[in-house]
């Protein structure tokens, strides 16, 4: 890959096929795979990811908001993409680019129906979200038989799938927990499947889900972080490519005496002589202030220079005393020698709140080799 020459994400198509080959494998072919590109796709570039899953084969694209669904539908994407936390004011918008909403509740549920008859719909599908643990969104186990009744009243609307979010399929501690939500959720669904005469798609499970339990895969599973590299613990992690790689460079070098200080609030005070180098980088794109102080570092040449001070609105400063370099050199924030998670954690966070917080001022370089 070249060099870079400004602050970039670079996003590797290559190691996104890797991860959707990888994840498709842990359950049966006849499985439909719903790729989750909300959130700019995991931080990344959303449509340049859509358009790679198209290509690759998954049945369903699902975002978390109207807006990122209208985003995908002007870029030319035909999949049925689903909506997993609509809201009311957005439905004439939803309908109008062939949208397909999770409903979850009795208010957004009657809503739907209100709007999909105004606008003379017939068999709209739609997505009923059942809470079986997380206590997040989705209509409670007594709630079946509203269900049930507002989906017999109505020929606007058609159940396309009914589907629950696991809460801790991630941790073998919770396994016995894990096992209530889907035996609930499966009796959730044969109840309504003998009440109504017909049988919607079944999904619970995530990306930890299908690889931990793929015998709870039913009809489609849902995966968001793998397919970006990140399978929750360091066995999975080795198995996936991280998708994106974080790359800077060094705008200027300093030499600091001993007794100087660097930044703001001189938060960095010299014990000896020091050599720094300040990077175009900071929060307002992403690298939060919890990363300074030592707390996290970056790759320099392949050497490891801690962040020195208080992290700016646009600018770090690094420590390279004793590391080869100069002005123009290549910085690697994260990807490559440093896995994101380990930088993450760090910063006390979790890979899906670092990447999924890279600004949207930082350019995406989309690489396909």
């Amino acid at each position: 890959m070249p060099k870079a020459r400004e602050t970039v994400l670079e996003i590797d198509l290559n190691a996104l096929e890797h991860n959707y080959r990888y994840l498709r494998s842990k359950v049966d072919q006849s499985v439909k795979f719903m790729a989750v590109v909300k959130a700019y796709g995991y931080g990344s570039d959303v449509v340049g990811i859509a358009k790679k899953l198209v290509d690759l084969g998954a049945d369903y694209l699902a975002v978390a908001y109207t807006s990122e669904g209208i985003t995908l539908r002007k870029a030319g994407i035909e999949l049925p993409i689903l909506v997993l936390h609509p809201q009311s004011y957005n439905f004439e918008d939803l309908i109008e680019n062939c949208l397909e909403p999770s409903l979850y509740s009795e208010y957004v549920l009657r809503e739907f129906i209100a709007t999909a008859e105004k606008l003379k719909q017939k068999n709209y599908p739609v997505h009923l979200k059942f809470n079986t643990g997380l206590n997040r969104l989705g209509f409670s186990e007594t709630e079946t038989d509203m269900v049930r009744d507002y989906l017999k009243g109505t020929e606007s609307i058609k159940a396309a799938t009914f589907f629950s979010h696991l809460a801790a399929s991630e941790d073998w501690k919770e396994r016995e927990f894990t096992l209530m939500q889907i035996h609930t959720f499966k009796r959730i669904a044969l109840k309504l499947f003998d009440e109504l005469g017909y049988r919607p798609l079944l999904h619970i499970c995530n990306t930890s889900g299908l690889i931990n339990y793929p015998e709870a895969a039913f009809d489609m599973v849902r995966s968001g972080i793998g397919l970006y590299g990140f399978g929750n613990e360091a066995l999975e992690d080795s198995k996936l490519k991280p998708i994106g790689t974080l790359k800077t460079i060094i705008s200027q070098i300093h030499k600091i005496e001993k007794g100087e200080t660097v930044g703001y609030n001189r938060a960095f005070k010299a014990m000896k002589p020091t050599k720094t180098a300040t990077l175009p980088i900071g929060h307002a794109d992403g690298i939060n202030r919890q990363y300074g102080n030592g707390r996290a570092g970056v790759i320099v040449n392949g050497s490891y220079a801690p962040i020195i001070g208080n992290v700016c609105m646009d600018m770090l400063m690094i420590d390279i005393t004793g590391i080869d370099c100069e002005e123009g050199d290549e910085v690697i924030i994260f990807g490559g020698p440093q896995h994101a998670t380990k930088f993450a954690e760090k910063g006390n966070t979790i890979s899906y709140e670092l990447i999924t917080g890279i600004s949207q001022r930082v350019k995406r370089v989309i690489v396909e080799n």
